[in-house]
Parts: C-alpha cells; structure tokens; sequence
C-alpha cells in the first residue's frame, strides 16, 4: 500500500479491511515508510514495511 492511501485511511473515520501476511489489522500510525498495526485478534503491534500491507477488498484486482 502506498504512503499517500495510507494517510488517507487515517484520516477517515470509516472502517477498511486492511490486512498484514492474511490477518487483519488497524493502522496506527505511519513514520516514512514504516506503519505501526495492531492486530485485530489481539495479538499485539508490529511494525511493518507500508508496502506490506494491502486492502483486503482489493487483493485480488
């Protein structure tokens, strides 16, 4: 995903399904090229290449 959608998504108040390696996640925040998630099972917060992270709606196009 690119810095610019990303920044876009934070700014909306509006729900994406983003997704990081097949799980869901939320962003936090974003810092050059790394985005800050949090899973959304719970299961921590990882820092990760923006590139990484996709729209799950739009995988597959």
């Amino acid at each position: 995903m690119n810095i610019k959608r990303i920044h876009e998504i934070l700014r909306n108040k509006e729900r994406y399904d983003i997704c990081y390696n097949g799980k869901p996640i939320f962003i936090q925040e974003v810092k050059d090229n790394i985005a800050k998630v949090g899973f959304i099972d719970g299961s921590g917060d990882k820092d990760v290449f923006a590139e990484d992270l996709y729209e799950n709606s739009l995988k597959n196009d």
